[in-house]
């Protein structure tokens, strides 16, 4: 997931567009947000896995999440097919990512307007956004759930827009966050304790998602892509050197995009690619995975 300019999106299909102006006729004239599904719950949808464990985690079983990004697609290219998009008109509440995810740019606007009665909830309020690119290529890096500091914050902001929607429920959506953000505290510890005793300052990643985790526990984040795109001949170079010169023997890629490049300069400095996934909705192992991989990586 690149850091994107504002405005830069994904151009949405011509397919989809027209879908969209479809599902506008059909489902404003009798669906809003508010109506409750046959079983009763509480209708979310989220951007991405991780956010699914968060509303889960908060609401218990007074909800029911929709997943628009599922996993294994790039949030940053992926259009949802028109199944997913008509379930919207039931849902209560959206809680976006909010930080300018590029799905979320390119579809929020339309899916709010399909559904008016509908609670938008910004995951990224109270977050302190990093600010990417300069000039036309400028805006913010959009990984915010990747740091369980700000996951608190989003699971915080979830919490009151379930209350706000149900709040026949507040004090047990009020427990189950505080509960949570508990396991989240214990998180953080546990990450800044594991990489402060390795001695690990400098990550090399193909796809620069960590730079939220890097400021929370003194990381350099060293991206082989820039702006979404491969680097040239020379900037592989570059990398080579560097890496060498920083005593880097880990290249971290993700699952959800081409290793290439990183084998390339995996295989010149004799080092391994290893697997973290920033999207994986076992947010709490996972995290601890990707904190144990760094840690382990070898680059005092």
């Amino acid at each position: 997931m690149g850091s994107q300019g504002k405005g830069i999106v994904n151009p949405l299909s011509l397919v989809a567009a027209a879908f969209v102006v479809l599902m506008l006729a059909a489902t404003t004239a009798g669906c809003t947000g508010t109506d409750r599904q046959d079983d009763g719950k509480i209708v979310v949808a989220v951007t991405i896995p991780p956010e699914q464990e968060f509303v889960e985690r908060v609401g218990g079983d007074h909800v029911r999440v929709i997943l628009l990004v599922p996993p294994g697609a790039d949030p940053h290219t992926y259009e949802p097919p028109p199944g997913v998009i008509a379930d919207l008109a039931d849902a209560d509440i959206y809680a976006v990512v909010g930080s300018g995810i590029e799905f979320e740019l390119a579809w929020k606007e339309k899916i709010a307007a399909m559904n008016p009665g509908m609670l938008i909830v910004d995951c990224s309020r109270g977050i302190d956004l990093i600010s990417t690119g300069e000039g036309d290529h400028s805006g913010t890096d959009p990984h915010i759930w990747l740091s369980p500091r700000n996951a608190k914050v989003m699971v915080e902001n979830i919490c009151q827009g379930l209350v706000e929607v149900d709040p026949a429920n507040a004090d047990e959506y009020r427990r189950n966050a505080d509960a949570y953000q508990g396991e989240l505290d214990a998180l953080d510890r546990e990450i800044a304790g594991a990489l402060a005793e390795s001695g690990v300052e400098k990550i090399m990643v193909y796809h620069p998602s960590w730079a939220y985790f890097a400021r929370d526990y003194g990381l350099e984040e060293i991206p082989i892509e820039n702006e979404g795109k491969e680097p040239s001949p020379r900037g592989i170079e570059h990398l080579i050197k560097q890496a060498k010169e920083e005593h880097i023997t880990v290249i971290f890629a993700s699952p959800e995009y081409s290793t290439r490049s990183a084998e390339v300069i995996a295989d010149e400095i004799g080092g391994t690619v290893v697997l973290v996934s920033p999207l994986a909705k076992d947010y709490l192992a996972n995290m601890r995975h990707v904190a144990a991989a760094f840690a382990g990586s070898g680059s005092p």
